[in-house]
């Protein structure tokens, strides 16, 4: 894959010619709307195939898979046009096989709303070797609520996708409740009573894994927290489930906050099975503007969190859009909606704007003009993408997990494919 810089005057076509390759494809694997109307600076990953198939009259997808001993799935990823669907007609040209920059093979998931279109959830699913639709909750008698994850599981079932089930304390109002994480806490009857329907629900629906997520519970909560996330652990192993749970990024174990302190890194490693760093969010709605991810606090995330979980237990955590804030920023009164990486590349192109990369903190950025007011756009593409998938595999963690799949990022595909082969996270260690 090389990643090419639009540069003025450059149009889809004119870079296609360049590197010899389809501009079709071209256009569905960046996110491209307009062909002529390229934005200055926009990444633009071009992807060589190695072996190429044309299809004849009565091939199917899975009997061109079977002629090159290679899987269904295998053409999904290298084929991103076909939207996780075996249909495909006479005279189509499939990649069979393309140049990667193979870092590996590791753990991969992402997270879904289960309002996501199902368009997006088949095209991603091949690149995932799990799936957490969000979010499963209980009441305060310990009984579950659930999600409308049916028809997620249906799709999942597809592909050779692990289905995980996430269960945090969000109430309707979409806030962590603290009150429902204590009183869970304080009852061992209330705790027995949530797994014996988290146990049901695994059975019934074919949950591989349990994914658990409580946050802001401060630092009064944070041993309870891991004894009942090491109780989960406790009762799902009979049965051959893992358990992981997520982690608010953290640089050290005295971080102030109540998010930060009600996570302790040394206890919750030694209770879970594997872990989800967050990292994400420096750049928030409410915040001022700023990448979401930038690359060096990452990282300082990850180097704290090996001190305290051996590396194989440890998901990074990769953010799939990104913000659009209007300037200048006022703190309790500035709101930036989220934007996903099409919706980015098009608003650029829209008003003309330039699209920069910044080194320091390794994401794109720009800044255009609407109505009057200026705004700053920080999202990501295929180098931010990719230099966040060269740091798992520099620290030799177990995977990575995108918050969340419902953003359409063509480009985060792409970045995928050609650099590591995915496997689902399989959780349960026998370990005696």
């Amino acid at each position: 894959m090389i990643i090419h810089i639009v540069k003025e005057g450059e149009t889809l076509f004119s870079i296609a010619n360049q590197y010899g390759v389809d501009p079709t494809v071209l256009a569905f694997d960046n996110d491209i709307a307009d062909p002529l109307r390229l934005p200055v600076g926009q990444p633009v990953a071009v992807v060589f195939p190695r072996v190429t198939h044309t299809v004849q009259s009565g091939e199917t997808l899975f009997s061109v898979a079977e002629l090159y001993g290679t899987t269904v799935e295998n053409l999904f990823r290298n084929n991103l046009f076909l939207n996780g669907k075996p249909e495909i007609s006479p005279g189509q040209v499939l990649y069979i096989e393309i140049e990667r920059e193979l870092l590996g093979t590791y753990s991969t998931g992402g997270y879904a709303y289960p309002f996501i279109n199902e368009v997006l959830l088949r095209r991603a699913l091949p690149f995932m070797g799990a799936l957490m639709p969000f979010t499963y909750g209980f009441r305060p008698d310990g009984t579950l609520i659930s999600p409308e994850d049916g028809e997620m599981l249906k799709i999942c079932a597809d592909y050779s996708t692990q289905p995980v089930m996430h269960i945090s304390t969000l109430t309707d109002n979409d806030n962590f409740s603290v009150e429902l994480a204590e009183s869970l806490f304080n009852s061992s009857d209330l705790q027995e009573k949530l797994l014996d329907e988290i146990i049901m629900n695994m059975q019934t629906k074919g949950y591989t894994a349990l994914d658990v997520d409580f946050e802001f519970l401060g630092r009064e909560n944070a041993v309870k927290y891991a004894q009942f996330v090491a109780y989960c652990r406790e009762r799902l192993r009979p049965y051959g489930y893992g358990v992981m749970t997520a982690l608010a990024p953290k640089t050290s174990d005295d971080q102030t906050g109540a998010l930060y302190e009600g996570h302790d890194y040394q206890l919750l490693g030694e209770a879970a099975d594997a872990v989800l760093l967050m990292t994400y969010e420096w750049g928030y709605t409410y915040g001022p503007p700023m990448a979401v991810s930038p690359i060096k606090p990452v990282a300082d995330v990850v180097d704290y969190a090996l001190t305290r979980i051996p590396a194989e237990k440890i998901l990074l955590g990769i953010s799939n859009y990104g913000y659009d804030f209007t300037l200048p920023y006022t703190q309790g009164v500035s709101r930036a909606p989220s934007v996903s990486t099409k919706q980015a590349f098009s608003l650029a192109a829209q008003y003309g704007a330039e699209i920069f990369f910044d080194e320091t903190v390794f994401a794109p950025y720009f800044d255009y003009t609407a109505e009057g007011n200026q705004h700053r756009v920080w999202f990501e593409d295929v180098r931010s993408i990719s230099a966040r998938l060269r740091l798992m595999a520099e620290k030799n963690l177990r995977g990575a997990l995108w918050w969340n799949l419902n953003r359409e990022n063509n480009q985060s595909l792409i970045a995928i494919n050609n650099l590591i082969d995915s496997e689902g996270l399989n959780l349960y260690i026998n370990d005696g």
